[in-house]
């Protein structure tokens, strides 16, 4: 599936006529700068594939969008954007300044005052394939062989080895310095932050520009800082319930006071919370795989613009999507920079790269970069950033998310199959279309949850309770992790967890 996104759900609401629809979201990513000249527009059929319209309303779109001299088009090669529209940039921040916490507000006064961050050595962490697949069974032993449906990592035996290799080896030779401190930036290698900006401004609809771009050791890296710098003792943040566990620790761990927030189907239930700070993950609620509704988009940044709040939007693992239309992320929607955007390279590539990201309002980049400096005043595997980037510039990225994306997609739907025809009794699954996460409603009592969890184990099959991930008590329910797991195993565990109830 094509890796593209548009604000076409915002211009829907405007016009009724499809076509027209297409044609103002385009032009207006176009105006803005989100899709920069040269950018290659998706081909007719599969732009209407995308969002579920005809092609015939795309390709008129696309006309209007070429009259007008917003797109070329080159035979043979497809429909570019093209050049003399100078996006408009302004230095307007939000109508009120974002507040930060006691703690932010020093270690930015104090990196201010304190000069160039030290240099320091670095040892730049080695690439390696991370996840591991299940063992098979050995013939004639007893105790069977365990699988565990907790913490799944990519599938690594598609991963492109010589590609990565290669851009490896670019990297050690372009810029050999690269393992040393010379020149390094807190904020990132500006190749990858660059490359970065450009995958999010075609695929998510985000303008992007590097210069908000700060890199980290990993997405949870980027939660923990901000939540230091925007959370203040005692303060409360709003959680998702169930979320992230790393998210509620970090809030803990600041003196903050987690408020849960509930959801439905349409994702989390906004309310006119009092409070500074909101956690969110619209694009694939963590765990239950929900998708925020556009309505509720709107109505979550209306609330940060009414409270003066900063909204972290979690994109953790949207990459992997297989269906249904995409819907702008909520830093696509953002007019008034209060949401920060974080995501991270750990599940798209491999578990060993620790490089997560976070788009930032302007107003929070020299806080952020402040204490980034400070706790790491040269950034980790800068040899992996440059290569990361010089992957995702030649192309590499994209064709290894389009075979990633169709391996899982398969994957999911064989073992939502299975789950669904052997423990339908047990377990109701909610509808997932993108993600490496299954989320199953458990059908039964509470008691019998826990007595089939220790029967499941006795059998060798291991998975997740969602009590760990809520921040207020909630019905039982399970997650099954995927990804990490050949077929084979994936529908041997599930034959395993039927006969552990049958046990019971």
């Amino acid at each position: 599936m094509t890796d593209f996104t548009i604000p076409l759900a915002s211009f829907s609401e405007k016009y009724r006529t499809k076509y027209l629809a297409v044609y103002h979201a385009l032009r207006a990513a176009i105006l803005d700068g989100t899709l920069p000249e040269g950018t290659r527009l998706p081909a007719t059929r599969e732009l209407a594939q995308l969002y579920g319209l005809s092609r015939g309303s795309v390709s008129q779109a696309y006309d209007m969008l070429h009259a007008d001299g917003y797109v070329r088009s080159k035979v043979g090669s497809g429909t570019f954007v093209a050049g003399g529209w100078q996006p408009p940039r302004t230095d307007d921040g939000p109508k009120a300044p974002i507040a930060l916490s006691r703690w932010g507000e020093r270690v930015t006064a104090a990196m201010a005052l304190g000069g160039e961050a030290d240099e320091a050595p670095l040892v730049a962490a080695k690439p390696g394939p991370g996840g591991a697949r299940a063992a098979a069974a050995p013939a004639g032993t007893s105790a069977p062989v365990p699988i565990s449906y907790k913490d799944g990592g990519p599938w690594q035996a598609l991963f492109p080895t010589a590609e990565w290799n290669s851009a490896m080896a670019w990297a050690a030779r372009s810029k050999p310095g690269a393992n040393r401190s010379e020149g390094a930036a807190p904020a990132g290698e500006p190749e990858l932050r660059a490359a970065i900006a450009a995958h999010l401004r075609r695929s998510r609809g985000i303008a992007a520009e590097a210069e908000h771009i700060c890199l980290f050791n990993g997405s949870m890296q980027a939660i923990t800082l901000l939540t230091q710098l925007l959370l203040g003792e005692g303060e409360p943040a709003v959680l998702e319930n169930p979320c992230y566990y790393g998210i509620s620790r970090a809030v803990a761990a600041c003196g903050g006071i987690a408020v849960p927030a509930a959801l439905d189907g349409d994702g989390l239930v906004p309310r006119d919370w009092d409070a500074r700070l909101l956690f969110v993950t619209p694009g694939r609620q963590f765990p239950t795989g929900v998708v925020l509704s556009h309505a509720r988009r709107r109505e979550l940044l209306a609330w940060a613009a009414r409270r003066n709040a900063v909204i972290v939007e979690d994109d953790y693992d949207s990459e992997f999507r297989w269906g249904g239309r995409p819907l702008e992320p909520l830093k696509a929607l953002d007019r008034e920079e209060r949401v920060v955007y974080v995501g991270s390279f750990s599940k798209t590539m491999f578990a060993a790269l620790r490089v997560g990201y976070a788009v930032l309002p302007r107003a929070l980049v020299r806080p952020v970069v402040s204490a980034k400096a400070l706790y790491e005043p040269v950034p980790p595997a800068r040899l992996e950033q440059r290569a990361l980037a010089r992957f995702m510039r030649t192309g590499g990225y994209e064709r290894h998310l389009r075979r990633m994306r169709r391996h899982y997609g398969a994957k999911q739907e064989a073992f939502r199959r299975g789950l669904e025809q052997e423990l339908g009794e047990l377990f109701h699954l909610r509808p997932a279309d993108a993600g490496l996460l299954l989320y199953a409603e458990w059908r039964r009592t509470p008691e019998e949850f826990q007595a089939f969890r220790q029967a499941a184990a006795a059998r060798g099959v291991q998975f997740r309770d969602a009590a760990t991930y809520r921040v207020a008590p909630g019905p039982p329910a399970a997650c099954f992790a995927f990804s990490h797991l050949d077929e084979n195993s994936l529908l041997e565990g599930v034959f395993r967890m039927k006969a552990a109830w049958r046990d019971i």
